[in-house]
């Protein structure tokens, strides 16, 4: 595949990720990024953010996702 047709598939992929992020909003499911179990600390100046579950959650549904490309090509 060529270089152009890699970043239009990237884009492709982006604006699904989008459009799926904003229907989880309008659902009311939990954003992404403020899971239960993500570490947040709030001190007076600083704010530390630690996403562990979400995290954990990309990284098994990115494994199903590229092991189902992978079985299929």
């Amino acid at each position: 595949m060529s270089l152009g047709r890699w970043l239009i598939l990237i884009g492709v992929v982006f604006a699904a990720a989008g459009l799926l992020a904003m229907l989880a909003a309008k659902l009311g499911l939990p954003r992404l990024g403020r899971l239960p179990g993500d570490i947040v600390y709030r001190g007076k100046n600083t704010t530390v953010y630690i996403p562990i579950v979400t995290c954990v959650v990309l990284s098994v549904l990115l494994t199903i996702v590229f092991s189902l490309f992978n079985r299929f090509r």
